[in-house]
């Protein structure tokens, strides 16, 4: 399977939040996000671990407890394991890459 970003269309279901939907398989998957500053994923957690990398932009992710919370910039990486309660507030405009695996059936498109 090949994917471009260009050639796939975002979802947008969460406010200030698109995401593509790029290459995956039944162990991995990898996506594109666009992030507006202001936007906020909830607290969730799910079975699959996730990878981060911010390619610009600014991100404040959340955990359970004060510990887990922590701010990721342009340039850097981040890992969330299975069934990690995590969310998130984009402190300014962003664009992040991430990898899920296994890969999301909710995501699949």
């Amino acid at each position: 399977m090949k994917k471009s970003v260009s050639g796939v269309q975002a979802n947008t279901s969460m406010d200030g939040i698109a995401r593509k939907t790029l290459a995956f398989n039944d162990e991995a998957m990898l996506c594109h996000f666009n992030m507006g500053k202001g936007a906020r994923i909830p607290l969730h957690n799910h079975r699959a671990s996730q990878v981060g990398y911010v390619v610009s932009g600014s991100l404040k992710f959340l955990g359970d407890s004060d510990k887990d919370t922590f701010v990721a910039n342009a340039g850097d990486s981040y890992v969330f394991g299975p069934h990690q309660t995590h969310g998130c507030e984009v402190l300014e405009d962003s664009e992040v890459i991430e990898v899920f695996s296994p890969a999301r059936e909710e995501y699949k498109e």
